[in-house]
């Protein structure tokens, strides 16, 4: 439709929006002149005239000076918006630059946006992210040998091109290291930036001394005028470097196939919807102490290179931690699993410590412990399915308190087991008979001289001659 003079619907709108409250205004104030005023003479009705003819000016008035000023916020929004949307092309375009100092400003411009737009904040949080996920190979720990002489003499001519010697396979090498090492400066500004909008507050200071604390409550006002709540991450198969998401508070994170180079921190993080870390692999120590996912959290083929530590984690959702690799020693200590917890198939390389974990219900079937297995005063509230587990090491199971059903069946221990203080369910009868719930160690293996505790703690429940355990 065409608008304006030409005879369109667009020149009658803002007649109409003055007139009818001009109208209405009019005729409201005769019929209340009317009312109070003697029309039966001249002068009352010249009165009443002019006095609804005033009332009727002032709305006109009134009405005009709005359309005045909505079409000028109209006008100033519509601008707002055109700057705004130059900027963020503009800064996205810079992104792509082969220049380090274009890129790191580029970051810094979609912050600003952000910052001053917080219906645009998910949206530069998403460029980001892409950023990020661009493939990205780090540059090597040790820099290449820096050569002396490069720079040429003040008063020596630079050589012709042709005479220039052709570049060697070392220093075209040595330009890509010095690119890619530009390059995670530019992302560790990346990361940094998204890790100062998801603290709802700075870090826990460390000290109570009291110009530390009046900085930390500085931090805490600044902080709060910068978090970014309710933002999603998806950093699906990114390249990420020493991350730190210390505090931070994220919706939904999605990790998946990423791989975490150097440590990654999520300490105290939280994480209120669905976390994937779903076949990461974590190249150093990586640690999760504290942090809190009410939502379901799925960390299954994942690999931890370096230490993990979940130690005092809370999971409300489900957690997945099926198949996964833990390489260094694995912390799950005091951590409450507040839903089902699957470590089927998982593999601890080195110690694990689950002593004073929470368990609903745990499926640790066919996982696999190479080292010292610590469940020391653990709750098992519902299911315990250790089914198939191989214990090359220790097994410590000290105080463990198991409510539901616990099956050990064909499970494999190697070296040492310790029961004592813990409280199971019945022992499955062999001639088929089982008290509900009940403990089962049909199948189980022990080490020739080892399992001595174990035979007479089963035979006790067993209230027989120990046949479910095999003794080989």
């Amino acid at each position: 439709m065409v608008s304006g003079r030409g005879g369109g619907p667009g020149w009658w709108r803002p007649v109409l929006v003055i007139v009818v409250p001009v109208v209405a205004a009019t005729v409201a104030a005769v019929l209340v002149l009317t009312r109070l005023l003697d029309v039966q003479t001249s002068t009352g009705r010249l009165e009443m005239i002019r006095t609804a003819l005033a009332v009727g000016a002032g709305t006109g008035a009134v009405m005009t000076l709005v359309l005045a000023w909505r079409r000028q916020w109209s006008t100033e929004h519509d601008a707002a918006e055109r700057r705004l949307t130059e900027l963020y092309v503009k800064a996205v375009e810079q992104l792509g630059s082969d220049k380090a100092a274009v890129r790191h400003g580029a970051l810094y411009a979609l912050e600003r946006v952000a910052q001053d737009n917080p219906g645009h904040r998910q949206t530069v949080v998403d460029v980001i992210c892409a950023y990020l996920r661009a493939p990205f190979t780090p540059p090597p720990d040790k820099p290449g040998a820096r050569k002396l002489g490069g720079l040429r003499a003040p008063l020596r001519p630079a050589r012709p091109a042709w005479q220039r010697p052709t570049p060697t396979p070392a220093a075209t090498s040595t330009t890509e290291d010095h690119d890619r090492r530009q390059e995670r400066e530019v992302r560790l500004t990346a990361q940094r930036i998204l890790r100062q909008h998801l603290q709802p507050h700075p870090p826990t200071p460390r000290s109570r001394i009291p110009d530390r604390l009046r900085r930390a409550l500085r931090r805490f006002r600044r902080s709060a005028r910068t978090f970014w709540p309710d933002v999603d991450l998806d950093l699906t198969g990114a390249t990420l470097i020493d991350l730190d998401l210390i505090d931070c508070a994220i919706r939904t994170a999605r990790f998946t196939g990423a791989t975490f180079t150097g440590n990654a921190e999520f300490s105290r993080a939280t994480f209120t919807d669905d976390a994937g870390f779903g076949g990461a692999t974590f190249t150093g120590d990586t640690v999760f102490s504290g942090a809190t996912f009410t939502s379901p959290a799925w960390f299954d083929e994942a690999t931890f290179t370096g230490t993990a530590r979940f130690d005092e984690a809370t999971f409300t959702g489900d957690a997945g931690f099926g198949g996964a690799t833990f390489t260094g020693d694995a912390g799950f200590s005091e951590a409450i699993f507040a839903s089902p917890a699957w470590f089927s198939g998982a593999t601890f390389t080195g110690t694990a410590w689950f002593s004073e974990a929470t368990f609903t219900s745990a499926w640790f079937e066919k996982a696999t412990f190479s080292g010292t297995a610590w469940f020391n005063e653990a709750t098992f509230t519902g299911v315990a399915w250790f089914e198939g587990a191989a214990f090359t090491d220790t097994a410590q199971f000290r105080g463990t308190t198991f409510t539901g059903n616990t099956w050990f069946n064909k499970a494999t221990f190697t070296s040492d087991v310790w029961f004592g203080g813990a409280t199971l369910p019945g022992t499955r009868y062999v001639d088929g008979t089982s008290p509900s719930p009940c403990t089962s160690f049909d199948g189980a293996r022990f080490a020739r001289g080892a399992p001595v505790e174990i035979t007479r703690f089963v035979s006790a429940l067993d209230d027989g001659p120990g046949e479910a355990a095999e003794k080989r």
